[in-house]
């Protein structure tokens, strides 16, 4: 039987698998269905709620950054005031809480530890808050907008009560509906269906920000956008050299065979590859998600609140964390660390690698099986964590620096965008890869 000879690489081997994965149809329907199911988004993303004015709420949107920075999250749909509007926020917000939650309650953690029946019990859990969360904060972006005066007749009083509950209903299942296309594009396309959905609505709005950067700006401002395009290849470089990074720690496999009656022992060697970002851009999206909600809820009490003093502190909090203040990314850079520690030890501990090591006759050279190990692999992973844990930090503050730097106030939110997409095309274009792989080892044993 003839052997397959695999192409020489020429290319870089994740620009070389998207390439190559249009060769296999199996790998091509999935591009092709995420690819599909992003575009239905776009669409929802353009039908707006009823009663909207576009000048007003277009106003609204280009004097308040808190506003532009929630646009992120809901794909551009906000601004349009969608029934996507919402985005896939209130679930990103609903994952959290369940997250750290799940370690504290004991029936979720014992449903953790289910496999994967529990697994799909806490996602329903998750879903189920996903709803009132979503309620309740498409009527406070409402009431925010209101107050702003991007739009009229919201409230319970009068005759606003049936428009409103219309509303609110139209942007709960608008959010819902984001949801399923995440998951219908996990489980049928390729890459994470929610973070795909973030990304879509980022790259689509990137031309509006950067065309809204050169138009409104001198020479100095076109030098800036010059200047700020620079240090985004940067960034990108380095986003990619520490996504890349692991600690290989050896393993050897004891295997026994038979041969001419008698029992032989073997020796296998390997490695475990830890990553030194083994957390992704969850804690960013994570840390992002809830240092924008403080200035929201100050800046609407400060709107609403008859108390004089109450919404002078109001104002000084919004300002204070605003995200064009300093206090916003000295937060932002302090939870990016705790949540990438967080996540990491949470799916560090779902993967059990001590016990499945001794349970496929492994171990690592000079350590105890069993809970020595498990103690050695979490040493080891707490001190890379450190370096993932600064990284993403420090890329989750340089925007900030950025902005600073060119004075490009225009291009703030699509820089912190980027550090999203960036994230979401190399987890996107590595599990393309290893579609690929598996398939060619497929062609080969058969």
């Amino acid at each position: 039987m003839a052997q397959r000879t695999a192409p020489a690489r020429t290319r870089p081997q994740l620009l070389q698998a998207g390439i190559d994965a249009f060769s296999q149809p199996e790998v091509r329907a999935k591009i092709l269905f995420a690819v599909g199911m992003l575009v239905v988004f776009r669409f929802v993303a353009h039908v707006p709620v009823p009663g909207v004015e576009r000048e007003a709420l277009q106003r609204t949107f280009d004097n308040n950054a808190i506003l532009g920075f929630l646009n992120i999250f809901s794909g551009g749909a906000l601004q349009n005031l969608s029934v996507a509007a919402l985005g896939v926020y209130p679930y990103i917000t609903a994952t959290i809480v369940m997250q750290l939650a799940t370690p504290l309650v004991p029936r979720l953690q014992a449903l953790s530890q289910e496999g994967e029946a529990g697994r799909n019990r806490i996602q329903l859990y998750t879903h189920w808050m996903t709803v009132p969360l979503a309620a309740f904060q498409g009527y406070a972006q409402l009431l925010l907008i209101q107050q702003l005066g991007g739009i009229s007749n919201v409230g319970f009083t009068g005759g606003n009560a049936v428009t409103t509950l219309a509303t609110i209903f139209s942007l709960v299942a608008g959010t819902m509906f984001l949801v399923w296309l995440g998951e219908l594009i996990s489980e049928r396309g390729i890459g994470n269906g929610i973070s795909l959905i973030i990304l879509g609505g980022i790259v689509a709005g990137l031309p509006g920000i950067v065309g809204r950067g050169v138009l409104s700006g001198t020479g100095a401002a076109i030098t800036g956008l010059v200047l700020l395009s620079t240090v985004t290849v940067l960034v990108v470089a380095f986003i990619v050299l520490f996504q890349e990074a692991q600690r290989r720690i050896p393993v050897q496999y004891a295997r026994s065979t038979f041969r001419g009656g008698r029992m032989y022992r073997q020796q296998g060697q390997s490695h475990l590859p830890l990553r030194l970002n083994t957390a992704g851009m969850i804690p960013l999206i994570f840390a992002t998600s809830i240092m924008i909600f403080p200035p929201v809820v100050a800046q609407f009490v400060a709107t609403t609140s008859d108390v004089g003093w109450i919404a002078n502190f109001a104002t000084f909090f919004q300002k204070a964390f605003s995200p064009t203040a300093p206090l916003y990314w000295i937060g932002t850079f302090l939870l990016v660390m705790i949540f990438t520690f967080f996540y990491t030890m949470v799916v560090f501990s779902q993967q059990n690698l001590a016990e499945n090591l001794q349970r496929q006759g492994g171990f690592i050279p000079g350590i105890r099986p069993g809970r020595p190990t498990q103690e050695y692999i979490t040493r080891v992973l707490v001190r890379i964590t450190w370096g993932g844990a600064i990284f993403l930090g420090i890329v989750a503050v340089i925007p900030y620096f950025a902005t600073a730097l060119t004075d490009v106030q225009a291009l703030t939110i699509s820089a912190a965008g980027l550090l999203i997409v960036v994230g979401v095309v190399i987890d996107t274009m590595r599990q393309v890869e290893a579609q690929m792989v598996m398939r060619n080892y497929e062609g080969f044993i058969t």
